[in-house]
């Protein structure tokens, strides 16, 4: 992924596919990310009218207010998987990203791609790591495609097939896994989101330790959590000057490594400083 397309990923919300009124709203939540879901939040005799609902909300251009829009589709592997691939496909006006739930092959993703690239749609893509053979595979996942913007990590499908509690010590190495996964490929990489709504403090806990393991963000089931989300993934003052400061001296010096204050510091890091800048603009909107 090129520096060009660095953005905020603090955040994300869900908006029910069988609810596009909802939709709006949702963009005007100020989660950096809204979903469209089609898959685990639909019943399986709703799946195609969401799928025809969703589709609608991308007919007409909307302006650009600065989210991220995405369309979580139904895994490929399954039949009702196959059918959105054929209205994103049939589609003259294409979601402006898709989010691939249950993943656990690289296939998965260069079929899409391939498909996307032979119907000429610039769609993005974006991967859930929730199963065991996807997190297996999740390095090989992040470098299969250059649509590939981002990781989320599916906490509670990937505690029920690792046997073990949804809680952060249990899961801490599948996390890692995913972080590592999305590093190495210059990718983002999302949280899940926190389930209950009664424990903020809980929910903010879980927010910075997902944003020390690496995470880029986190998602969320209500606009109510969205703020607080925001405030744990946003750079403050001192990183974001310490951000410019770094990409200005990389500017002026032309090469691949640069001393400042003292610190060895290498070109890998300015796409995260990139992405420091990218949430500065964002909050200053």
């Amino acid at each position: 992924m090129t520096e060009c397309t660095v953005r905020p990923r603090r955040s994300f919300i869900f908006s029910p596919g069988l609810k596009p009124e909802m939709y709006p709203k949702a963009l005007a939540c100020g989660a950096d990310i809204v979903c469209v879901e089609l898959e685990d939040g639909i019943a399986p005799k709703d799946k195609a009218a969401a799928r025809s609902n969703a589709m609608a909300l991308f007919a007409e251009p909307r302006a650009d207010a600065g989210v991220e829009c995405i369309v979580r589709i139904n895994c490929v592997r399954e039949a009702f998987g196959l059918a959105d691939v054929e209205a994103v496909l049939a589609s003259d006006t294409p979601p402006p990203a898709l989010m691939l739930p249950k993943v656990r092959t690289p296939d998965e993703v260069v079929w899409l791609d391939g498909l996307l690239s032979e119907r000429g749609h610039d769609t993005r893509l974006h991967v859930i790591i929730e199963t065991n053979p996807g997190l297996e595979a999740a390095c090989e996942i992040a470098h299969c495609s250059d649509r590939l913007d981002a990781l989320f990590f599916g906490g509670v499908d990937m505690a029920a097939e690792l046997r073990c509690a949804n809680a952060w010590e249990p899961l801490l190495y599948a996390r890692s896994r995913v972080v590592h996964a999305a590093a190495s490929a210059g990718l983002d990489v999302i949280d899940v989101p926190y389930l209950d709504l009664e424990d903020p403090r809980g929910m903010e806990t879980a927010a910075r330790q997902a944003r020390d393991l690496g995470f880029s963000g986190k998602g969320a089931i209500h606009p109510k959590q969205i703020a607080a989300l925001n405030a744990v993934f946003t750079p403050d003052a001192a990183q974001i000057e310490r951000a410019r400061r770094i990409i200005r001296t990389f500017e002026q010096a032309d090469t691949g490594l640069v001393v400042i204050d003292g610190k060895l510091i290498e070109k890998p890091v300015l796409r995260e400083m990139h992405r420091i800048l990218a949430i500065a603009e964002r909050v200053s909107v």
